[in-house]
């Protein structure tokens, strides 16, 4: 059930529900041309997309798409072209979708802005009950090897979009069509919540526990915050 849009300042937190992937790219451009006008303020969008491959601007993603045309049409799964950092990844139901619209205007320093998102998902994680960390060199949020998050960004004008897929109740299946962002099975693997606590997640929950990290972190972050801040759940 999706959460309801609140201003607990100064991050609004919106859910868009279920979209399909052009439809949530088209919303965001419209939402970023919003910002930049001054007609909104900083945006935490939540979505599930239907089942779709994203390819990022990272050379090779193309390459790492491993089900051909019959495949994808079986297990109904779409490819799309996006402007966001990274290489190929997957979206789809179970997985959470944070779409932070943000201006970095007061702290223009992108590389912090990755790290910020690490530290809210690492903060999300561990509040329910798992150990996140990162990995030197890899992206993401990992449980060990384990992929439990990804992180892909763009920045027009200092107006960061796109953002993270957490894994709560995903299909890891899906996975299996593609090479995750690039990584080879010798360097890890993807997860979920899911899989890793052995029981489904309440999605609205997980949105709530996002949302409260995200907003608690955000101050600190535009304040040019010394570093990350990790709290157990």
């Amino acid at each position: 059930m999706p959460i309801a849009s609140s201003v607990l300042a100064p991050i609004v937190i919106d859910d868009w529900g279920r979209t399909r992937y052009e439809e949530a790219h088209r919303r965001q451009d419209e939402q970023v041309a919003r910002r930049f006008a001054g007609e909104c303020g900083d945006t935490l969008v939540f979505t599930e997309h239907e089942p779709v491959f994203t390819l990022g601007l990272r050379g090779g993603a193309q390459n790492h798409l491993v089900w051909n045309e019959r495949q994808l049409a079986a297990e109904g799964v779409a490819v799309a072209k996006t402007n966001r950092g990274g290489d190929i990844t997957y979206h789809g139901p179970g997985q959470i979708v944070g779409y932070p619209i943000v201006s970095l205007t007061p702290h223009k320093d992108l590389h912090a802005y990755l790290r910020f998102l690490e530290q809210v998902l690492i903060n999300s994680v561990g509040a329910l009950g798992l150990a996140a960390s990162r990995r030197d060199g890899l992206t993401g949020i990992w449980l060990g090897r384990r992929k439990v998050a990804a992180i892909g960004v763009a920045v027009k004008r200092w107006v960061a979009y796109h953002g993270f897929a957490l894994n709560v109740n995903a299909n890891l299946a899906h996975f299996q069509g593609i090479v995750p962002c690039g990584i080879s099975a010798t360097d890890g693997t993807v997860t979920s919540l899911q899989a890793e606590l052995g029981r489904e997640l309440d999605l609205a929950e997980v949105k709530t526990v996002l949302a409260r990290e995200f907003q608690q972190l955000w101050p600190e972050f535009l304040a040019g915050g010394a570093g990350p801040t990790t709290r157990k759940g």
